[in-house]
């Protein structure tokens, strides 16, 4: 395998813990959960992972700035400008939205962190500002590095391909491996990693605002380049992609009663958070695969929770969530 650029700053392993309040409430299989709202960084989640492969490699490319983009309430965004504050780099987010008179949650962590914010009202904009944004920065002496949305790079993706060689060293039977997808880098290093360090279960990945076919064809090319980082190519075919995009029809953020009761049952049987856009809505495809049987009663089914909480604390959600649960 080749040398591969890394600054191990993520707390891991991040531990394996039973669900067995939510799975009795369920009258379903085993569950697990792998704690990657665990990382360490800035309240953690899964961009961590991925951002000590890209970080080491702006390094190594002797950048001095790091430059992303994302909606108003990025996790990755917010855990990018964590990393950047940690280890020096100036940092500059394109943010798709418009800006609170109040910041909250991660948009005011982003300020905390000391990241420059430039806003961009509508989505189809974002790439053009975000380039005009890396140009300026090489016009006025910088040396960006651009961090691609969701930290899903090949060089991104690695982070997830290592995660899974974790996950064989803890030693923990599952089946199923059932996380959020949406950039594809997470998706992209576990069907990586199953390969590599040759996992037998099953990698599904539930869409949070993409097509099936989409995930597929991105996931499938974004795996394959990132086995060129490792060594020998490997051709992953569209096939060896699972993915299910039956729950992400209204659209990127917006709550349904799906993503409401997912994170009031993670909460009220586990004590444990979820986020409203991520991993409220990637748990509440979960739930309904389990309540429509689609898991095999004996089967161990563990769930990547990749962080995000801080949404919770936004307004845009905060409300809505607290309403709820007083029902």
């Amino acid at each position: 395998m080749n040398p591969i650029p890394r600054l191990h700053f993520a707390h891991l392993p991040t531990p394996i813990e039973e669900l067995p309040r939510l799975s009795a409430a369920l009258g379903g299989p085993r569950l697990l959960v792998k704690r990657d709202d665990q990382t360490g960084l800035a309240f953690g989640g899964n961009k961590t992972r991925k951002l000590e492969f890209l970080v080491a490699e702006a390094r190594e490319q002797g950048a001095d700035m790091l430059i992303s983009a994302g909606a108003l309430q990025s996790n990755h965004c917010r855990q990018t400008a964590a990393a950047a504050a940690k280890f020096g780099f100036k940092c500059i987010l394109v943010l798709t939205g418009q800006a609170p008179e109040q910041a909250s949650a991660n948009f005011l962590l982003d300020g905390l962190f000391g990241a420059q914010i430039v806003m961009v009202a509508d989505r189809a904009d974002r790439d053009r500002v975000l380039k005009e944004t890396f140009d300026k920065a090489v016009a006025d002496g910088d040396r960006p590095y651009l961090v691609p949305y969701g930290g899903s790079s090949p060089t991104g993706a690695l982070g997830y391909a290592f995660a899974m060689e974790e996950f064989m060293k803890q030693n923990i039977h599952a089946d199923w491996m059932v996380f959020g997808t949406s950039s594809g880098g997470t998706h992209a290093g576990l069907v990586l990693g199953q390969r590599v360090f040759d996992f037998k279960g099953k990698v599904l990945g539930i869409s949070i605002d993409e097509s099936e076919d989409w995930l597929k064809e991105h996931v499938s090319k974004l795996a394959s380049d990132a086995s060129e980082k490792l060594g020998k190519r490997i051709g992953f075919t569209q096939a060896e992609v699972l993915a299910n995009a039956d729950y992400c029809r209204a659209g990127y953020g917006v709550l349904t009663e799906a993503e409401r009761e997912a994170v009031r049952l993670f909460a009220k049987y586990e004590g444990l958070l979820l986020d409203p856009v991520y991993t409220g809505r990637a748990a509440a495809g979960l739930i309904d695969l389990v309540r429509r049987g689609f898991f095999k009663k004996d089967e161990t089914i563990l769930f990547w929770h990749t962080g995000g909480q801080p949404a919770l604390f936004a307004d845009k959600y905060s409300n809505d969530i607290a309403g709820q649960a007083k029902q």
